[in-house]
This record gives structure tokens, C-alpha cells and sequence, in this order.
């Protein structure tokens, strides 16, 4: 009788170790799991703080931008270009001669937007965050009258957060600060599972202030 129960024994006591190994692995990979969340977590949120930061104050000022927009500044300049850059036909218009001396000359910023020509007219735009210049030229007597405009640095920050007149760069930094908020948020609610005693309360709230935003936009937007 004790030789036949051996076997049975010993292939009990193998199953048991296996699911102690097994359940041990799912142990130490949920341990890893939180901790590469926690350690992600932190430091992408260290990493994404400014500009979270500066989203968040620009979200408030762009939100009231009647409490804190400034008074615009308007410059008008009248110049001369060379006749012979401008009085030419349409596709030997010395355009970069034009734009550079408009920029040396006045210090303009800003990319160039447009450079627009008729037949007794050039109109060269200008614009940036919180800012734009218009120069209007006589093709004939290559006179031109420059109109510069700033609308103050909470204009300028309006402008950057809404990535308006800001340049290839700017909008670069745009979406990696979209995939740094995404990865900061994912990494939370991943935080939050593994916290049983915040776990439910955590979701709950969660779940809560996202159906709020979701009846406010349903029932209170018109």
C-alpha cells in the first residue's frame, strides 16, 4: 500500500510547488509592474512640470483673455526698398532682398506668412506669437509703409499655447508634451490599481469627474 500512495504524494507536492512558483512569478510581476509605474510616474511628471505648468496658467489667461489682454502696441514705419528689386516682373521679384532688408532695417520678427503681389502692389505679412507686420510697397517707386503691431506678453503666451504663429519647433513640443501628460495620467491610474486601500475611492473619483465633464459638455454647452 505504501508503494502505490508514493507516487500519488509525490505528484501532489509537484503541483503545489508549481503553483507556489507560479503564483510567486505573478508576485514579482505585479511588484515590477508598480514600480516601473511609480518610477515612470515620477519622473515624467518632474520631466513634463513647466510645461505642464505653463499650460495650465495660459489654460486661465487664454480662458479670460478679456481680464488680462494689454493694450496693443501699433508701429507705423514708412522706407524705401530698391525699385529694381520689386518693379520687376512677377518671377524676378527679388522677394528675400525685400524680406531681409524689411527685417534689418525695422528688426522685424516673426516668420513670413504671406508676400502677396498685384499689378502696383506688394503686401509682405509677418506674424508671430503676439505679434505681426504688414509692409505695403508701390511697385513702382518701391516706397512702402510698414504697419507693426505687439499685443503684449499674454498675447504672445495665448498664442504659444494655442501653437498659433509659432513655427515647426514649437509644434514638436506641443505633442511631446501631449505624449508626457498622456504617459503621466496612464501611469497614475496604473499607481492607483495597485493601491487597495485608495483603489476603489481612487477609480471612483475618476470615473465621477470624467462623467461630470461629460454632462457639462452634454446639458450646459450650447
Amino acid at each position: 500500500m505504501k508503494s502505490q500512495q508514493a507516487p500519488l504524494i509525490n505528484a501532489n507536492f509537484l503541483v503545489d510547488n508549481v503553483d507556489a512558483t507560479s503564483a510567486q512569478r505573478r508576485l514579482v510581476t505585479k511588484r515590477r509592474l508598480a514600480s516601473l509605474s511609480r518610477w515612470l510616474h515620477i519622473y515624467l511628471s518632474m520631466a513634463s512640470f513647466a510645461i505642464l505648468l505653463f499650460f495650465a496658467v495660459t489654460g486661465l489667461t487664454l480662458n479670460h483673455a478679456e481680464r488680462f489682454s494689454a493694450r496693443q502696441r501699433i508701429t507705423q514705419i514708412k522706407g524705401k526698398v530698391e525699385s529694381n528689386w520689386i518693379k520687376a516682373e512677377d518671377a524676378a521679384v527679388d522677394k528675400l532682398a525685400i524680406v531681409e532688408h524689411l527685417r534689418q532695417t525695422h528688426g522685424i520678427k516673426g516668420a513670413l506668412s504671406d508676400f502677396r503681389l498685384d499689378e502696383s502692389e506688394a503686401a509682405v505679412s509677418f506674424k508671430g506669437p503676439g505679434y505681426a507686420a504688414d509692409a505695403f510697397i508701390n511697385r513702382e517707386t518701391g516706397e512702402y509703409e510698414l504697419t507693426e503691431t505687439r499685443s503684449g506678453l499674454v498675447a504672445a503666451l495665448n498664442d504659444l499655447h494655442k501653437g498659433r504663429d509659432t513655427g515647426r519647433a514649437w509644434s514638436w513640443l506641443i505633442d511631446a508634451s501631449a505624449v508626457l501628460m498622456t504617459l503621466v495620467s496612464l501611469t497614475g491610474l496604473v499607481l492607483i490599481w495597485f493601491v487597495k486601500r485608495r483603489r476603489l475611492s481612487g477609480l471612483m473619483l475618476a470615473g465621477v469627474c470624467g462623467l461630470a465633464c461629460y454632462m457639462i459638455y452634454l446639458f450646459l454647452i450650447p
